[in-house]
């Protein structure tokens, strides 16, 4: 790597890491303020708050990373073009491909910085952030790893399926233990919905009891349970998608089409994951040919500008896509590509007419 390809990723890398940082601070920001209600539940704290605000941080990056890559390479390489130093760097006989070739190399290092901030740091903090949360909010319940989400509560012990909504959850089990630890009953739902303080619904709960050697079978209804456990609780045992590594994804994955359970919502999250982090090499690349054509005098409020209009809507595609995928049983696989495959388009036709 030549001298000049190593001043063009270092105005790169540079920019990116200026506007990763100023969104962090605003993320950070009002992930600490939605914190505040929660502040005095249990033995959470204002220090709680704080601290699960910065165990949360390497998420908001990884999330980031693909928004801010694309506005801090407009930036960046703007910058040199408004100083003329791009003119003077293609007079020494550069390229636009060279030029391309050393914003991919920039690219690529923030590739690996998103694949190893989402596949082993990001998951683990934010786990630990909810885990520290839940239990000084509910510090009198206990919780265990397993399948789904194992939590005790008094003589009750529950098990709840994944979590299909911010209040609902795919299916509970409820096993009722007596004083001396002795199982007296068995039920299950197929559905349980918070309704309140302290409150469940279950649907088609069936229960049986025991009592002795005899056991009654109560037939399907609806129940309500009454129980300190709240869905914010549950919540951080049963995973959204989108926040499981690729491993995790994969093995799960697995699991389903084993037992013919549709995987459509990991399959699509799976792709997804790795299209976005595709997508950032585009994201850098799409600022070569803005500033070599119509943006090469403009100023850093007007690429941040663009940077932020094309961001979200690459954004609002992929959330639209995947609301799509799961309602219409669309394929996954392909619609998980789709809006990296229009970013990758469009910045080639541009590289490809670039001057």
């Amino acid at each position: 790597m030549s001298i000049l390809d190593r001043y063009i990723v270092r105005a790169i890398l540079s920019s990116v890491l200026l506007v990763l940082a100023v969104f962090l601070v605003l993320g950070g920001l009002f992930a600490f303020i939605s914190q505040q209600g929660d502040i005095g539940v249990g033995h959470y704290t204002l220090a709680d708050a704080l601290w699960f605000t910065l165990l949360n941080v390497p998420q908001q990056a990884y999330q980031l990373l693909p928004i801010t890559a694309m506005i801090g390479s407009l930036i960046g390489l703007g910058a040199l073009a408004r100083g003329s130093e791009i003119t003077v760097i293609r007079a020494t006989g550069m390229s636009v491909a060279r030029l391309a070739g050393a914003a991919l190399i920039a690219a690529s290092i923030l590739i690996v910085v998103e694949a190893v901030v989402g596949e082993f740091v990001a998951p683990q903090l934010q786990e630990a952030a909810s885990q520290e949360r839940a239990f000084h909010q509910y510090n009198s319940i206990s919780f265990g790893g397993g399948t789904g989400a194992w939590v005790r509560d008094g003589d009750l012990i529950l098990n709840v399926a994944r979590q299909s909504s911010s209040r609902q959850f795919g299916g509970m089990q409820v096993f009722e233990l007596s004083p001396t630890h002795q199982l007296l009953g068995i039920g299950h739902a197929t559905r349980a919905t918070a309704a309140g303080h302290h409150r469940w619904l279950l649907d088609d709960y069936t229960a049986s009891h025991f009592d002795g050697d005899r056991v009654t079978v109560r037939p399907s209804s609806r129940k309500v349970l009454h129980s300190n456990v709240s869905a914010s609780f549950l919540g951080f045992a049963v995973q959204d998608p989108e926040q499981m590594t690729l491993g995790s994804l994969w093995q799960l994955i697995g699991y389903l089409r084993a037992n013919s359970i549709d995987a459509g919502q990991y399959v699509f999250a799976f792709w997804s994951r790795i299209a976005r982090t595709v997508a950032i090499a585009f994201s850098v690349l799409l600022a070569v040919p803005f500033v070599l054509g119509s943006m090469r005098s403009a100023g850093a409020g007007a690429r941040t500008t663009l940077g932020l209009a094309i961001s979200l809507a690459f954004f609002l595609l992929q959330r639209l896509i995947e609301s799509g995928t799961i309602v219409f049983h669309l394929d996954p696989v392909i619609l998980a590509w789709l809006p990296t495959t229009l970013l990758a388009t469009v910045t080639l036709l541009l590289l490809a007419s670039a001057r």
